[in-house]
């Protein structure tokens, strides 16, 4: 009795236009709020260092603004991106804010990655090859299927494209995950050397 009344609750909001628009309003207001703060970090950060240019921090906060906002957009006129006749300009618009989120993540996985080499003494010139030219292949295939759907609306193709965002956001959040893990250990290992250091420095000026 209670899953069939779950399941009827579920039925009548999903289909109720007010719920539906209650939703994606809240949504709006939630990346449009994390999009103003990436932009106010972003003015923050150019009026207290204006003279080291575009850092890999600022245009972090840049492309944030950026993914954020065209959600925001998106899901403020869902209405409308809904009504579009053509489909594949609605899986742009739906797709590309996932386009960016890898942008932006995997920028700040090679923030991450050029700390924990620099630490470790380790070359740093390949890590921002290697960050364009995944990213220019990541943008170069979803293209393709933006095309060939544009010219042939297959489902399996659509199918593969939302299979294909998906999994690039996920390789985002793993390397997040592997470089912010490593960042962490690396700060624990500095801080463990910095407290050896300060303890023989204490125990010598006793003897």
């Amino acid at each position: 009795a209670g899953h069939a009344a779950l399941r009827g609750w579920w039925e009548e909001v999903n289909e109720s236009p007010a719920w539906q628009d209650g939703a994606f309003f809240s949504l709006t207001a939630a990346y449009a709020l994390v999009s103003a703060v990436a932009l106010i970090q972003l003015v923050r950060i150019q009026r207290r260092v204006p003279e080291f240019g575009w850092t890999t921090q600022k245009v972090f906060h840049l492309m944030n603004f950026v993914v954020n906002g065209v959600r925001a957009v998106v899901f403020g006129f869902h209405a409308y991106v809904f009504l579009l006749q053509t489909k594949v300009y609605k899986l742009v618009l739906l797709d590309l804010p996932g386009l960016l989120f890898f942008s932006a993540y995997t920028l700040l996985v090679l923030f991450w990655a050029e700390i924990y080499h620099q630490a470790r003494s380790l070359p740093t010139d390949k890590l921002r090859i290697i960050y364009l030219a995944v990213n220019s292949i990541v943008y170069a295939i979803q293209i393709c299927i933006w095309v060939y759907l544009g010219i042939n609306d297959n489902a399996l193709v659509e199918l593969v494209s939302k299979i294909f965002i998906v999994s690039v956001s996920a390789v985002a959040l793993l390397g997040f995950a592997v470089y912010g893990g490593r960042q962490v250990q690396c700060f624990f290992f500095l801080l463990y050397r910095c407290v050896c250091a300060v303890s023989v420095s204490c125990a010598l000026s006793f003897l």
